[in-house]
């Protein structure tokens, strides 16, 4: 694993930790912009089907024109009452509260007149009456803040609430400290009321609604959830807790889960009027569509801005707070509710660590440049996740801890990428502009991200040259600064024709090169690179000694072997003294292969290994099968004689050679012999008379014939 990697893997270790450590124990800090995000994922969502079982009553401009401004007299609510009955309305909730008398009413007018008239009707009574007569679920108020109590009872409710697995002396309900009720008449009148109060978060919007509320002791349902518990008919309604607080609130097999304090996340279906809306003024002159109304569910409240009940919500910041009511009971009868199970802690905190390791994965594998295109695929990617998990499976995530995570994550691998790559260009720099071509050079700037420096096995093609009798010529020249000038105009173009093929030079050995070709670059047909740099080095050398001849110089003479498999590549040595290079047992048999030149009398040995792999055309012939000193295994080595194919002489001696080889290996060591000689006669070479001396041996001794020669020095 490179430092890079390291750098990455352990630096967002202590990032994720440090996030999952604030968001256990500092989530409020980030908590409104986690909500602005769930905002941003209802818009994106859109307006969605509401239940058609949903009707709403509209005390509208058009209303207010036409009846009055409010508050109307009661009578006129009364009518409006029973207009719905008759049109079927299977349920009724008032977003309204009548908690004053109603000074309108006849009665009370001659009242405060001081005049008695029997028959005088009383407003409040003749709502009361229509209240008892129809299916009407009463609204109130209650005060949060303000307890200079006002005078008044505590609502009477048809339902027992009972608390399951409380913590002793922990109270997680909300608590009022006052009711503002209907005036008894009303009150006292009704089957069953509910409060209709509305709890914004601390930038004035509304996302959840209280659906429970403790005053006196006693606990008391919203109007939503009284609406549905008497739809339900059921008068036990239970409060579920853990440790952390309240879970759901359930009423038969219907569980409606909150979070701790009783509330409801609102599933809002869409912008403000996404439900059906009535005038209120076309009921109460029963001019409307009695199939709207019948069998539903009918919300009377208001959308009229000098009314004062409109509200700020994830969609719109005038939305009616009756509208509210009508999206909780829908999510109530259809259990669309979204959710925030107790163990949402725990699937938070796997989401981030998720996050950590994808993100460690894809940021210590791609390259930046790629990296600037994966960063909205993985963005995108997790709000999809996460809207998903709101909208198709109705569970609540925190997005703004991971979102932070992920924020973090890219931009410390963004860092690591920036300063690893300025260091890895100074190191490539100083490493390689000796060793490779200004192309390579150019190429690992371009990718200073790749793993060129990592030590990893790698095939490769070494390549091994050797000056022959160094010693002889050193003595011939004497003077040390002369030789030392041979040596350079000789090295210089060997070098240059190395880098020009994007060879690597491993090293200088005394008179000898190393070089190797794959890496760190990966390179094509690096057999064909190796062959060809060492056939252009042997026509330079040709060129070379012609000028040293003329200038009274030694000649030099090389030998040159090369092999090709894997070897270990990467940045070795000891900490401070360190160099790219290449280590292996194929490195060694390509440094023995050059040895062998001496002995088979030629200039460039390559292996079979080599020689497979090759694709272009070369003048070749096999010289041995042969087991060097130190190894195991034997190789076939050829000996590469030039480019393209040979002219008709050579090719006529390369056909003969062929036969006496073949023979050779067959055990005919006579005929073997007799094609050598005829080859040795006209073209006198070392290779030729090696393998006439081992015919005659061979036909001394045909028992101790091994095709494969064990070398026994290097």
């Amino acid at each position: 694993m490179n430092k890079k990697k390291l750098y990455i893997i352990s630096t967002s270790i202590i990032v994720t930790l440090s996030i999952i450590f604030g968001y256990l124990y500092h989530y409020e800090l980030l908590n409104p912009f986690d909500k602005k995000i769930v905002d941003l994922m209802f818009k994106i969502r859109g307006y969605q089907i509401p239940s058609k079982d949903i009707v709403i009553i509209d005390i509208d401009e058009k209303s207010l024109n036409e009846l009055g401004q409010w508050p109307w007299s009661r009578n006129k609510v009364a009518k409006i009452l029973y207009n719905l009955k008759n049109a079927g309305a299977g349920i009724i909730g008032l977003d309204i509260v009548f908690s004053e008398q109603d000074n309108s009413s006849p009665k009370k007018i001659l009242t405060e007149l001081g005049i008695e008239y029997q028959n005088a009707p009383d407003y409040d009574e003749i709502l009361a009456k229509a209240v008892s007569e129809t299916p009407t679920i009463l609204g109130y108020i209650f005060d949060f803040e303000n307890d200079s109590n006002l005078e008044g009872s505590s609502p009477e409710i048809p339902v027992i609430f009972i608390e399951k697995n409380r913590p002793k002396e922990l109270d997680f309900i909300i608590k009022a400290k006052r009711a503002i009720l209907n005036i008894p008449i009303i009150q006292n009148n009704a089957y069953s009321s509910g409060f209709f109060n509305t709890i914004p978060d601390n930038d004035g919007i509304v996302r959840t609604v209280p659906l429970i509320v403790r005053y006196d002791d006693s606990i008391y349902p919203s109007l939503s959830l009284e609406i549905v518990r008497a739809i339900i008919g059921v008068n036990k309604v239970y409060i579920n807790y853990t440790s952390s607080g309240v879970t759901s609130v359930q009423m038969n097999d219907l569980i409606i889960p909150t979070d701790r304090f009783g509330r409801l996340l609102v599933n809002f279906k869409g912008p403000a009027k996404s439900y059906t809306y009535l005038s209120a003024s076309d009921i109460y002159n029963n001019k409307f569509n009695y199939d709207l109304i019948n069998g539903k569910i009918v919300l009377i409240g208001t959308s009229a801005s000098g009314l004062l009940d409109l509200r700020a919500t994830p969609y719109d910041s005038t939305f009616p707070g009756i509208e509210i009511h009508a999206n909780t009971i829908d999510n109530l009868i259809n259990q669309t509710f979204i959710t925030i199970p107790d163990w949402i802690e725990v699937a938070d905190i796997l989401v981030m660590i998720t996050i950590c390791l994808i993100s460690v994965i894809i940021f210590s594998i791609t390259p930046p440049f790629l990296l600037t295109l994966f960063i909205p695929l993985i963005f995108g990617g997790f709000f999809i996740f996460l809207y998903k998990m709101l909208f198709e499976y109705h569970i609540l995530l925190n997005t703004i801890f991971p979102l932070l995570l992920l924020i973090s994550l890219f931009s410390i691998s963004t860092i690591i990428n920036y300063f690893y790559e300025i260091r890895i260009k100074e190191i490539i720099k100083d490493k390689f502009a000796k060793k490779v071509s200004p192309q390579v050079v150019e190429e690992l700037l371009n990718s200073p991200e790749s793993d060129a420096f990592d030590i990893k096995e790698k095939e490769i093609t070494i390549f091994f040259s050797d000056i022959r009798s160094f010693t002889s010529i050193s003595e011939q020249i004497g003077n040390p600064k002369r030789l030392i000038e041979l040596l350079n105009r000789y090295m210089t173009p060997m070098v240059d024709i190395i880098i020009n093929n994007k060879g690597t030079i491993d090293k200088f050995i005394g008179d000898a090169i190393m070089a190797y070709w794959n890496a760190p670059q990966n390179l094509d047909n690096h057999q064909d690179a190796a062959v060809t740099s060492a056939l252009e080095q042997l026509q330079m050398l040709e060129n070379l000694n012609n000028s040293f001849k003329t200038e009274g110089l030694p000649v030099i003479n090389i030998g040159i072997g090369i092999h090709t498999g894997l070897a270990t590549v990467g940045e070795m040595g000891s900490q401070g003294r360190n160099d790219y290079t290449v280590i292996g047992d194929n490195v060694n048999l390509a440094s023995r292969l050059e040895g062998l030149n001496k002995y088979y009398g030629t200039q460039l040995i390559i292996s079979h290994f080599t020689k497979d792999k090759l694709h272009k055309t070369y003048i070749t012939r096999e010289l041995d099968t042969v087991l060097v000193k130190g190894k195991k295994h034997p190789v076939t080595i050829y000996e590469v004689l030039g480019f393209g194919t040979p002219d008709e002489k050579l090719k006529k001696e390369l056909n003969l050679y062929e036969k006496a080889l073949s023979k050779y290996k067959n055990r005919d060591f006579t005929d073997a012999k007799y094609f050598f000689e005829i080859i040795y006669k006209n073209s006198p070479k070392t290779l030729y008379k090696i393998y006439i001396e081992r015919c005659n041996n061979f036909i001394k001794h045909p028992n101790k014939f091994n095709a494969i020669y064990e070398f026994t020095t290097k």
